[in-house]
């Protein structure tokens, strides 16, 4: 739950020490280039991509037993690693930074598809599996829409995807212990 906290306050912070950072006009990544806000983005990516690795692995055991949620846990695996190789790789490294970029934010939605589709074909779990299929398609589909730069739907995007997060990680937190 304060992996995302962590991970926007980082950001924000890094914009904070970045005066010539537009939101319309430049990409989040672009925090990761030099000095003291490049430290913060790109150790606040890596940090959060690492925090969320256990998270990521640990969700399967809220979700419905099958392929289809394992697919999704897999695909949330390579996203949260994804998401550090963006802070391993600022943009000053080339093109890998790029590709680790969309793995990023075509893994994120992905994998929360999968996993609510797989919920959505159980009956006590319909619900949620439409909530988290519409946030999920939702943080996909902000994408298609025209923006004078990045930033935006990266934040948007993210922060759907984190909300999809939150949505888990209480499950996970309500899920009763059970003695070994």
């Amino acid at each position: 739950m304060v992996v995302p906290v962590l991970v926007f306050s980082l950001i924000f912070l890094a914009i904070h020490y970045s005066p010539w950072f537009d939101w319309r006009r430049n990409a989040l990544s672009d925090l990761g280039v030099d000095g003291v806000a490049a430290l913060l983005f790109n150790s606040g990516l890596i940090v959060g991509g690492l925090l969320l690795l256990p998270f990521s692995i640990g969700v399967v055991r809220v979700l419905p037993r099958g392929v289809l949620s394992l697919l999704g846990v897999v695909l949330l695996v390579l996203s949260t690693l994804s998401l550090c190789g963006i802070g391993l790789f600022p943009e000053t490294a080339g093109r890998v930074h790029l590709y680790f970029s969309i793995a990023f934010f075509v893994l994120l939605p992905l994998s929360f598809i999968f996993m609510g589709v797989s919920e959505l074909r159980h009956p006590n779990m319909r619900s949620e599996g439409i909530l988290i299929i519409l946030v999920a398609i939702s943080a996909a589909l902000i994408w298609t829409l025209p923006w004078s730069s990045v930033a935006i739907p990266e934040a948007a995007s993210a922060l759907l995807g984190y909300i999809l997060v939150a949505v888990k990680a209480l499950e996970l937190i309500r899920e009763p212990v059970t003695e070994g």
